[in-house]
Order: structure tokens, then sequence, then C-alpha cells
């Protein structure tokens, strides 16, 4: 699940296209894999953006270990891109079909239908269970309706799937936090953070949930 309120982004972004459009002609995408690993490692801020990007759009799962190295890189630039290359990385099934009916289960859940969504989510669990996105998905929507249970239920099988899913983790927390289970979103989001250091918004979530902690020990002292 997607951090922030579980906000469903589509991913249909700009790396689909470029996301580094507004570079210098002076740095170049890469034109092949090994120059796009080459420059994940490169010097220039710029070049390995760039690398982020093509291995986003033309990488696999098997490459996620590549981005999840870019979300410690210097730049805050290459830490952001690297980040939504690893959600597009996430989306694809490598299953056109697949992607579409995955598609057509989160247009269905950003419109609030949810009993739509969970059903389209739970038709791509059917025919693609070893996609860790499909359960993660229908985690999302079953945490909006209010089905903490069995979300959390989904988050586990994202989780034997993809243990680096920081939105899943993420997910496990805003949970968690519903149930006013303080110490296990403590605990989640603290684990979210370890993957991926950027998301502001657990770092808050992390401080609030222990503020709440103190103030709850402290009542019961």
């Amino acid at each position: 699940m997607p951090l922030n309120g579980f906000h469903v982004r589509l991913l249909r972004f700009a790396l689909a296209v470029t996301l580094t459009g507004a570079l210098p002609a002076a740095f170049p995408a890469p034109a092949t894999r090994a120059e796009a690993l080459a420059d994940l490692e490169h010097a220039q801020t710029e070049r390995r953006a760039e690398a982020v990007v093509w291995i986003a759009n033309h990488g696999a799962m098997e490459d996620q270990a590549l981005l999840l190295k870019r979300l410690r890189d210097d730049s805050p630039f290459v830490r952001g891109y690297a980040e939504q290359g690893l959600w597009l990385l996430w989306s694809r099934s490598g299953d056109a079909a697949i992607d579409r009916l995955l598609e057509r289960g989160v247009e269905e859940m950003q419109a609030g239908d949810h009993a739509g969504a969970a059903a389209t989510f739970s038709e791509v669990i059917r025919k693609r269970p070893d996609f860790a996105e499909g359960w993660n998905k229908r985690a999302t929507v079953r945490f909006l309706a209010g089905e903490y249970r069995q979300s959390l239920a989904d988050c586990d099988e994202v989780m034997r799937r993809n243990p680096s899913h920081f939105g899943a983790l993420a997910g496990y927390g805003q949970i968690h936090f519903r149930l006013e289970q303080y110490e296990r979103a403590i605990e989640y989001w603290q684990r979210a953070l370890e993957v991926n250091p950027n998301m502001l918004g657990v770092e808050i979530n992390l401080k609030g949930a222990e503020e709440l902690l103190r103030k709850k020990r402290a009542r019961t002292a």
C-alpha cells in the first residue's frame, strides 16, 4: 500500500516517456543496459538520474536492488526518481493483460468503487498470484473500505513476495495506527524507513505515533 493515506498513484507518470526531459542535452540518456548500469555509479548527478530512468522504464523486478541502492544516493533528485522508478517496476507483471487489469482496478478505486476494485484486484491475484502488486493494491482498497484485518492479510502476501516493498510496510503502520496499536505502527514505520529513508510522511506519522504512545503510557502509569 502506498503511504500518506494510501493514496494510489497510477504510475503513468513522466517516467513512461522521460523523467529527465528538462536535463541539458549534454547528459544524453543511456542507449543500452550496459550504459545505464555504468551510469548508475557516475559522479554526475544527471547521469545517475538518467540511468535510474532507463532502469525504471526497461528493467524488471530483478533490477529492484539497483534502484533500492539509489534511495540512498547523495542527490535528492536521484533519490526521488529511484522511488518513483521502484513503483513503476512493481506495477509491471510481465503480462500486458494483467497490467491493464491492474490499471482498471486502480481507476475503480480512485472513483470510489471499492467493491469493484477489490473484485478486479482479486482477479489479478487469481491469474497471477506471484505478482506482489496485485496483493498490494487489494490491501489498499481493503484499507480504504475499512477492512483492516483483510488488508493486513494482503500485506502479508505482499511481503512474502517482495520484502522490500516499503509501501506495504508503511501500510502496515497505517492499519495498526487506525487500530490504536501504536507500538506495532511504530515498528512497521521504522522498517519502512530502513528500506526507504526518504518518506517524509512516514517520518511525520512515526513521530505522531510516538507522542500518542507516550501519552497513552502516561495515562496508565
